[in-house]
């Protein structure tokens, strides 16, 4: 051994293996089931960097993994004759874990000690899993092509051991030296347990070391060891689908995906004709820890021919199906493809295509055969689908389909509606699709607009989520009615007064000095001043013109750093509201003006959510009580 240097681990690292040695010890076997998984991708790496360097093969061709056991000296080894590792890649690999994810996989993992296990391959820290079983493990690896190998120790104690070796054969060894309370892994049938449960998807053979018995002709017995290949090495998705159980579709999901909970629903598709491929798409029941980070990777694996070449190839699936999991395998691409490629491949864009009207079909079907799933699917995903209308276009009906909202009709925040049963439930002579948005679900439940509309039983959506005013924007109608915010000036509104337009006039008449007078006051502070009779319990409220920026449009552009021009609102006042009434006929011009600021800040309060100066707001409406 030569260059032999002593290094310690970065602190996260540390926390991490005190855990695995001291915490985890409710499912022991995924150890194996996460290095077998780092092998097979050593292996599908050195098929895809072959394909421009043939000669990383070393003249070896057959890919495979091999576990292997001793009793005696109580350690399990498994290797590979993947891509292998130079020493800077041991380094990075084994002593820094530079994934993004490990502080949030340290947190998560002390919260829930029931799924820890599960977590494990979720946050790509899958080979300090070893440490579970292991007092000490050794690595020996070396990277194809190369001419010096490197060995690794550790007892996971914060320290490890790196040197050069010589290594005939390319590729990883791991060795593990088991604890005292893991002798259940040196057990022949225990392995081939663990590998049927976890790695009968992977494309290669898992080898074991088996012994045998065999009979010479003058009956003596001979003992001989034979590499038995346990996993079927048949990709999955090769395979026809009516030969493949549910059960399997759901372990095969879990292990590439490294997910504790069975998918949502699937589809596997085989393709021929122009386009050739296989696709075979997931939608989880749960949302990825990092779903809502901005460098969160999405997308499908890639595999050309059978070959794997990449990971979250997102070329095939847009940002707002980025909870999709699964992977598409193409006859079309070529076998050198590069990211820059599939951006302006004319394959990739029809491919893409497809692949979203199949994961829209497959939502479709959730949501019409399993109501109760698609709820759950809404909880975790709807926001990410609320998306999709800005977005596609082309799909923009069949999204609108998928889409759920709370709204009067609804009991609570929970139970949602689709649009068409908004449709269903219009009453006669309805124009249009009647929303309001708000910072919150109560703050647009008890908002003011919807009093008339209460009073005529005309259902209206009920928006809170911080992204539904943008996408209202792309949502202009569905099932040809129109969308229309009720906080918004707007004539299919008004007609809802119209069996009381004589009065209307007669009040508008007898009211227009008071009107002026309201005008006159608060001068150019608000676009102008008008009666309402959409009121029922609210003496006044602000809207804005039909081609002006909404309150919440605006609270989206300053959360985003951008300015926005000043809202002129439109001030409606309520004149069968006792207040409004009693005002009307204040001489008494300070007095006057406190009730009219009073009544413009309640109208903001109710829109906004707040006001510039509330200590101002309570003060006037002290002094109002007390006078």
């Amino acid at each position: 051994m030569t260059g032999q240097e002593t290094r310690g681990f970065r602190s996260e690292v540390k926390q991490l293996l005190h855990l695995m040695i001291h915490s985890l010890y409710s499912n022991k076997e995924i150890f194996l089931r996460e290095l077998i998984s780092n092998a097979s991708d050593a292996a599908d790496k050195l098929r895809f960097m072959a394909l421009s360097k043939p000669e990383l093969y070393e003249g070896d061709t057959e890919l495979r993994i091999r576990l292997s056991y001793d009793k005696d000296k109580r350690i399990i080894t498994l290797h590979d004759n993947g891509i292998g590792m130079h020493r800077d890649e041991v380094i990075d690999n084994l002593g820094t874990i530079a994934k993004s994810g490990t502080k949030t996989f340290l947190e998560s993992i002390k919260s829930d000690q029931v799924t820890n296990s599960q977590l494990i391959g979720q946050f790509g820290v899958g080979f300090y899993s070893s440490f579970i079983v292991s007092k000490k493990v050794t690595v020996k690896t070396r990277a194809a092509g190369a001419n010096i190998g490197v060995l690794w120790e550790s007892t996971g104690e914060g320290e490890y051991t790196i040197s050069d070796i010589i290594k005939p054969e390319r590729g990883t060894e791991i060795i593990l030296h088991l604890r005292e309370n893991a002798s259940e892994f040196l057990d022949d049938w225990r392995l081939k347990g663990i590998i049927n449960k976890y790695s009968d998807h992977i494309s290669l053979p898992v080898e074991i070391k088996t012994r045998k018995i065999n009979k010479t002709d003058d009956k003596d017995e001979e003992i001989v060891y034979i590499w038995e290949q346990i996993n079927k090495a048949q990709a999955l998705w090769t395979r026809n689908k009516n030969d493949i159980s549910d059960e399997e579709y759901k372990t095969f999901y879990k292990n590439f995906s490294n997910d504790s909970e069975n998918p949502l629903i699937w589809s596997h598709n085989r393709v021929e004709g122009t386009q050739e491929y296989i696709s075979l798409l997931y939608i989880p029941a749960q949302a990825p820890w990092d779903l809502w980070n901005r460098d969160h990777k999405h997308g499908l694996k890639l595999y050309v021919q059978r070959i794997f070449i990449m990971d979250d190839a997102e070329q095939f699936m847009p940002r707002y199906l980025r909870f999709v999991r699964g992977l598409i395998d193409s006859n079309d691409l070529p076998l050198n493809v590069s990211r820059e490629i599939l951006q302006n491949s004319h394959v990739t864009q029809n491919l893409k295509n497809a692949l979203v009207k199949r994961v829209l079909s497959m939502l479709e079907k959730l949501a019409e055969d399993h109501k109760e799933k698609y709820q759950l699917f809404w909880q975790k995903f709807g926001l990410v689908l609320k998306e999709g209308p800005a977005e596609d276009l082309t799909n923009k009906e069949i999204i609108s389909k998928l889409l759920r909202f709370s709204s009067t009709h609804s009991e609570d925040a929970i139970q949602n509606v689709s649009l068409q049963e908004y449709r269903k439930r219009m009453i006669e002579n309805q124009e249009k699709i009647y929303y309001v948005t708000a910072d919150s679900y109560i703050a647009a439940k008890s908002s003011p607009h919807l009093e008339l509309l209460r009073k005529k039983n005309i259902e209206v959506l009920l928006l809170s989520d911080r992204i539904d005013e943008w996408m209202m924007s792309y949502l202009t109608e569905f099932d040809g009615k129109a969308f229309q915010s009720i906080s918004k000036v707007d004539s299919s509104l008004d007609k809802l007064t119209n069996e009381e337009i004589k009065v209307q006039k007669d009040t508008d008449k007898v009211l227009e000095p008071f009107v002026n007078r309201v005008k006159s006051y608060f001068g150019e502070r608000i676009k102008t001043v008008q009666l309402t009779y959409r009121l029922m319990d609210t003496p006044a409220v602000v809207v804005t013109d039909a081609n002006d920026m909404t309150t919440q449009m605006a609270k989206l552009f300053a959360a985003a750093g951008q300015s926005t021009p000043e809202i002129k609102y439109i001030f409606e006042l309520n004149p069968e509201h006792a207040l409004v009434k009693r005002v009307a006929h204040i001489d008494d011009n300070k007095i006057f003006g406190e009730w009219m600021e009073l009544f413009l800040d309640q109208a903001l309060l109710a829109e906004r959510g707040s006001l510039e100066d509330p200590n101002q707001f309570i003060r006037r409406v002290n002094q109002l009580l007390s006078s």
